[in-house]
């Protein structure tokens, strides 16, 4: 069991130092968090300031469309 645990950790270690030496990804990565830091405080600002507003306009929709539906379902 020892000798299997032993092998597994060499196993895992070889594994992180080529993951490690790897640098191919590391444009794409810090690409990914730009775009992050840019996108974040505009997802933010969207659904403190403007989502208040996109609610009440569905919901204002709504109502105009169930009082419409009434008004036609009245009507002879």
């Amino acid at each position: 069991m020892r000798a299997y645990f032993k092998s597994e950790c060499r196993r895992w270690k070889v594994l992180f130092q080529g993951l490690h030496r790897d640098r191919r990804g590391g444009v794409s990565i810090e690409t990914v968090l730009i775009i992050a830091a840019i996108a974040l405080p505009i997802l933010i600002f969207i659904l403190k300031f403007g989502w208040p507003r996109i609610k009440a306009f569905f919901n204002q929709g709504m109502t105009d469309l169930e009082g419409g539906a009434q008004q036609a379902g009245s009507t002879p």
